[in-house]
């Protein structure tokens, strides 16, 4: 087992979900066929999560608490977990969540991005953490993307939503609608278009890749009827990707550039606001998607949904999402090894 890759899984939220989606995925022998998977979180939270037997999970789990993930075991059955938080006994409850669970949630990330950085582990993936509750706890970021941005000292991110069918980069994130034709420019979207397609080739083996960019406004903007931004912004951006030898285009209407995509026309579309790419994904992969932090120089991915409290601890959180990630950061850690990268 020694061979296979250890990748880091943070816990997310102690009140979240994310304690019951490690506890059911980890119980999943398949997981330790292709990684050495290594929990950052609290071990009594985890152990009361054991505890519960989840519906999901087909098999009991131990907990074998290490030093260093190096001490790994790698045994399906047993989860190797770095206790990064002691929280009180009896203070984290499933659903409420407090700002003692938000300060460790961001503790498990600054770990997981100092043990990728020194090569420690291959790989990171994410569990889901509150936005609201990392302020309250004193980070002032929007969210993880923005948070390991600033770990790493890497200005240029970009956002990437994957499926086995269909895969979206951001040019704009979080972000009110009204404010997103200001925040487009041509270098921002000229940036998404060179992250993206240098990550799929590194991260995803893809030798040529085909992007295309979606359109802002219906129809294109109508030659101008429904806006400029097309013709201002976004075609020229496409236009210099393309002098750069990317083999890119655009930009086309979202209404019928996803089904071009999803007919295996595109592996990546590029799409200006958060709505406009992540609705078509999540209808076809809603549980199974997984989010990608493109532009760091770690593999960082990410379940593709949030905290979930309203269901936390009852044993209805589908796990799927967390198993497509620690799956995809086995797939871009052997796809960078092999680049030598």
């Amino acid at each position: 087992m020694n061979h296979l890759p250890v990748i880091g899984i943070t816990m997310g939220d102690p009140s979240g979900i994310g304690p019951e989606i490690i506890a059911t995925a980890l119980a999943d022998r398949a997981i330790y066929e292709c990684c050495r998977p290594v929990v950052l979180g609290d071990p009594g939270v985890l152990l009361s999560t054991i505890s519960r037997r989840y519906p999901r999970m087909p098999q009991r789990l131990s907990l074998n608490v290490i030093p260093t993930p190096d001490q790994a075991k790698g045994v399906s059955g047993v989860m190797d977990l770095m206790a990064v938080s002691e929280l009180e006994e009896g203070s984290v409850r499933p659903g409420r969540p407090t700002v003692a669970g938000g300060r460790a949630m961001v503790t498990y990330i600054i770990r997981a991005v100092e043990m990728t950085l020194r090569g420690e582990i291959a790989g990171m993936v994410t569990c889901p953490i509150s936005k609201v509750l990392m302020q309250e706890a004193g980070y002032a970021f929007e969210g993880h993307t923005q948070l390991i941005g600033h770990l790493t000292e890497t200005s240029d991110v970009v956002m990437m939503l994957a499926g086995e069918r269909l895969r979206v980069s951001l040019v704009t994130i979080h972000c009110a609608i009204r404010d997103v034709s200001r925040l487009l420019t041509e270098d921002r979207v000229l940036k998404t278009i060179r992250i993206t397609e240098k990550a799929l080739r590194r991260d995803f083996g893809l030798t040529r890749p085909r992007l295309a960019v979606a359109a802002l406004n219906p129809h294109g903007g109508e030659a101008g009827l429904f806006g400029d931004e097309e013709a201002t912004l976004i075609a020229p951006a496409v236009q210099r990707a393309q002098k750069e030898d990317i083999r890119v285009e655009g930009p086309f209407p979202a209404d019928t550039l996803f089904y071009k995509a999803v007919a295996g026309g595109y592996d990546a579309v590029v799409a200006m606001y958060h709505d406009q790419g992540l609705i078509p994904l999540k209808l076809l992969h809603f549980s199974d998607a997984v989010n990608v932090t493109l532009g760091l120089p770690i593999i960082r991915t990410s379940v593709d949904h949030g905290t979930a409290y309203d269901i936390a601890g009852t044993g209805q959180a589908d796990p799927s999402s967390l198993k497509a990630a620690v799956r995809m950061a086995v797939l871009m850690a052997g796809n960078r090894a092999t680049m030598g990268n």
